[in-house]
Order: structure tokens, then sequence, then C-alpha cells
């Protein structure tokens, strides 16, 4: 939900960070947006070549829901998160991967208008298919969790907590399931900041360090999945 179709708010925030000399550039991934931004700046550092990197998921959703429209504008919310990605000895990020299948991509989570000769065309609002996205983030999710645990030589039970996009309860509960995580494990956010789109991320990533849900040494994984359909995991070693 950019305010506007370019300059980029990468650039409008350093900017108004008054930050110079480095690479400024949006990642488009919706809900997965963090997670993919995260996964570009992991593989940014280790070229060598960038020492650090502020990755940033920022939403108004607010502005692009229907507000007659039930069935998604009470799902969604408005918010920012951000966190700061280094070279470093430690083990910090251990595994990722960034997944995509544009064949789902208007028919099931979309924003469809367009602007063309001064005009706004097709539907102005969020449209969505609650049913396949339920089905599609369910499905993406557990094997994403799969993937990229296998990748560092671990299973889902080494993993301490576990932060999830922040779709709805029925979504992280079902994908819990399936993977075994239990309560104290998964932390849920949406029933007060609602579906944040990529902000749900590291807003429910910082809620969890400052409660002590995670600390020093935990495993964490992070997984985000959106409209494209998008969707990716990030491991880390907290």
């Amino acid at each position: 939900t950019a305010d506007c179709v370019f300059p980029s708010t990468a650039c409008a925030l350093q900017a108004a960070l008054g930050i110079k000399g480095c690479a400024a550039f949006d990642v488009q991934a919706v809900c997965s947006g963090f997670v993919y931004g995260m996964s570009v700046a992991d593989g940014l550092i280790r070229t060598g070549g960038y020492r650090r990197a502020l990755v940033v998921g920022s939403e108004i959703f607010s502005r692009i829901v229907d507000w007659t429209d039930r069935t998604t504008c009470v799902l969604f919310g408005d918010g920012a998160g951000a966190i700061v990605l280094e070279a470093s000895a430690e083990p910090g990020i251990l595994s990722h991967r960034m997944h995509a299948d544009g064949t789902f991509g208007h028919d099931t989570l979309s924003l469809a208008a367009r602007i063309e000769q001064g005009a706004i065309h097709g539907h102005p609002f969020v449209r969505m298919n609650g049913r396949q996205v339920f089905r599609l983030a369910v499905e993406s999710l557990t094997d994403s969790a799969l993937e990229v645990c296998a990748m560092a030589g671990m299973r889902p039970e080494d993993v301490d907590v576990w932060v999830p996009h922040q779709a709805n309860v029925r979504i992280i509960e079902m994908i819990a399931k399936k993977l075994g995580f239990a309560v104290d494990r998964t932390v849920i956010t949406v029933d007060h900041h609602g579906n944040t789109s990529a902000a749900s991320v590291p807003l429910a990533l910082d809620e969890a360090v400052r409660s002590g849900r995670i600390g020093p040494g935990d495993t964490v994984l992070l997984q985000g999945v959106g409209a494209g359909m998008t969707w990716g995991s990030v491991l880390l070693k907290w």
C-alpha cells in the first residue's frame, strides 16, 4: 500500500531518516513482503558488498478495503515494523526460501485497479476468495516450514518459537496442528492487530521479544503468505 506509484516508499523513508550513501528499494509481495525482504537483505549481506540492512514492513490497508464488504474490511489493519540485519559471526539466519505461483493471482486475493490515461480502471478495493486463501496458506506454509528446517538440518520440533503471518487464527491453528507446534510455541497477535499484511510478522516478532517469549539462543521460524500467490520462510537463531 505505497503512498504513490513512484518514487518508492523506501526512497521516501530514506529521505525522512536522513540516510545517505545506501541503496533503497521496495519489495512488493504484500503479506509475504517482510519475509521476502529479509531473504533479499540476507543474500545481499552475504555477498560481502553490504554491511547492514534495514528491512521495513508497512501497510495502510484501511484505505484499500471496501467498508461495505464485511468479508474483508473487518480482517485487515494498519501497521509497520522493522528489523536491522548485519554481518556477524553469530549463527543468525540459518535458512530461508521464497516462493510464488502467479496462476492464483487475481482469482484468490487481489486489488486489480490500474491507472490509465489519468483514470482508475477496475475494482479499486481488495477482493478475496477466503476458502481458496485458507487452503493455499495452510498447504504452502506447512511445506515451506518443512523445507527451511530441512535446509538447516533441523525438524519442526527443533523450532522454539513460530511467528507466522497473522492472516487469521484458523489458518494458524491448522498449520500448527500439521507441524506439531504447541500453543506456547506459537505467536498470535491477529486478535488485537488484525491482518496488517507485510507488517504482521515484524509486529508479532517485536511483541514476542518484548514479552520475553523469544530470548537469546532461541530458534525462530518466521513465515509469510500473501497475494500473488507468494509465500516464504526464514529460520533464524535469535
